[in-house]
């Protein structure tokens, strides 16, 4: 069982796939990624939904941190992956998963907090205006949660988002029942149709148009985690909508190495707090990255939380240039390094288990979730 984990992690990793033309492209690599499936579920007790909802996650642990730590074992991964559901109606599940690899293989790849800080010398962050620009791909995949994060649309009617946004570790947030999800449209002239919220200090005329979530998906790893050991890795939620979106949204992908990123840069768009009504936009630099989190120093502020990491790769096998969801923008994180204090804002990777998880939660059926 030793080795074990070991083997787990080499065969999930990547197998770059690159072209060898000098006009290279970056392009995105083929993945082989493991099966998880459901094991048992069994009926837990109605949460309590007694928790403050917080729009970020500060832990001291920071990169050097997260490598020196073990790998998990086997049970502990398994553990880790399976999840809970919490429907509509407050009733709530816990599912057992299994983890599988069929025919796979890879070369393998691999102090203080100071939570409003999250503004790197000067702010570099675009509010998208104008509806021409919010209603457009991929600004218009952004939508703002009820309980005042970010989330990105991922399928018909699911939303990607961080699970601290839902539970804050021990019980589930104020609101996660009634959990609603708000999508930008144009006001209409006179104010009184389509929508039960508006907000007038919106550009271009816009409102939030809400829907109600049907239920959600909260891994272990983060339930039974912290933001100071492995829960971080695991901040990540899965949104299904009681009726389809009917927008168009961005598929998600196994998140490739930093190196392999075009320009070394990710990408999102959030409703950050500071600028309330407004979508706005940054990319960065990586600056390091574990397996499981992408460390950078995009501008950000709380309200972000959950907005989906995203880079465009040529895609070679539709000949086309292709956008992913890579990561889930988690928060800011005060780091010790070598005794000087240092802050990032921390994406959680989406790891070949993680897109085997997040994929069968969408279309419930392994077969359509083998290609990362």
């Amino acid at each position: 069982m030793a080795g074990l984990s070991t083997l787990i992690l080499l065969l999930c990793a990547a197998k770059d796939v690159m072209p060898s033309s000098s006009h290279w492209k970056p392009t995105w690599p083929s993945y082989r990624v493991p099966v998880i499936l459901p094991q048992s579920t069994l009926n837990l007790d109605k949460p309590q939904f007694d928790a403050e909802a917080r729009l970020e996650v500060v832990s001291p642990c920071g990169p050097a941190c997260h490598k020196s730590s073990p790998l998990p074992t086997y049970e502990e991964v398994k553990n880790y992956l399976s999840y809970e559901t919490l429907y509509a109606n407050g009733s709530l599940t816990e599912t057992e998963v299994g983890i599988y690899i069929l025919n796979s293989g890879g070369d393998g790849s691999q102090g203080k907090s100071r939570t409003k800080r999250q503004i790197y010398g000067y702010d570099s962050r675009f509010s998208i205006f104008g509806k021409d620009f919010l209603l457009n791909y991929p600004f218009s995949t952004s939508v703002k949660l009820s309980t005042g994060c970010t989330g990105t649309l991922v399928a018909e009617k699911h939303v990607l988002t961080a699970a601290h946004c839902i539970h804050d570790g021990k019980s589930y947030v104020k609101g996660a029942q009634k959990l609603r999800v708000g999508f930008l449209k144009p006001k209409l002239k006179d104010g009184s149709k389509g929508a039960n919220i508006t907000n007038s200090a919106m550009p271009e005329k816009m409102k939030f148009q809400w829907i109600r979530v049907k239920r959600t998906h909260v891994p272990k790893g983060w339930i039974k985690g912290n933001a100071n050991d492995i829960g971080m890795d695991y901040d990540y939620a899965l949104l299904e909508l009681k009726k389809p979106h009917k927008r168009k949204f961005m598929k998600i992908g196994v998140s490739p190495p930093a190196r392999h990123l075009p320009g070394g840069r990710i990408h999102f768009s959030g409703y950050d707090n500071d600028r309330p009504g407004n979508l706005v936009y940054r990319f960065c630099d990586v600056k390091d990255e574990t397996y499981d989190l992408l460390y950078q120093q995009c501008d950000a502020q709380p309200g972000a939380s959950g907005s989906g990491v995203y880079v465009r790769m040529w895609k070679r096998q539709n000949h086309k240039w292709e956008r992913k969801i890579i990561g889930i923008f988690s928060g800011h994180q005060w780091v010790d390094m070598n005794g000087t204090p240092q802050d990032f804002n921390v994406a959680v990777r989406i790891t070949p288990l993680k897109y085997a998880q997040i994929c069968y939660w969408i279309k419930g059926n392994y077969l359509d979730c083998r290609e990362g």
